[in-house]
């Protein structure tokens, strides 16, 4: 699904996909966009999330096609 086909559900500048439901995903998500690249580290600390945790949210953001991994960064698509 490319990110043109999502739908998005606005709030001011910033777009929060509907199919992210929980606030955790949405967290992260935000998280991302704002920072443009953010590394997973600078994540965990940002919002105080156990790495377990954090990994589990990006990879399902990722399988969504909803953020990408570059080298060791993760960026919205």
């Amino acid at each position: 699904m490319s990110s043109s086909e999502h739908q998005l559900a606005t709030a001011g500048e910033l777009a929060v996909p509907d199919e992210l439901t929980s606030p955790q995903a949405k967290l992260v998500y935000l998280s991302v966009l704002v920072t443009d690249e953010a590394k997973a580290t600078d994540l965990q600390q940002m919002l105080d999330l156990s790495k377990l945790t954090l990994f589990a949210v990006l990879e399902s953001l990722a399988a969504r096609d909803l953020i990408q991994r570059t080298g060791d960064c993760y960026v919205c698509r």
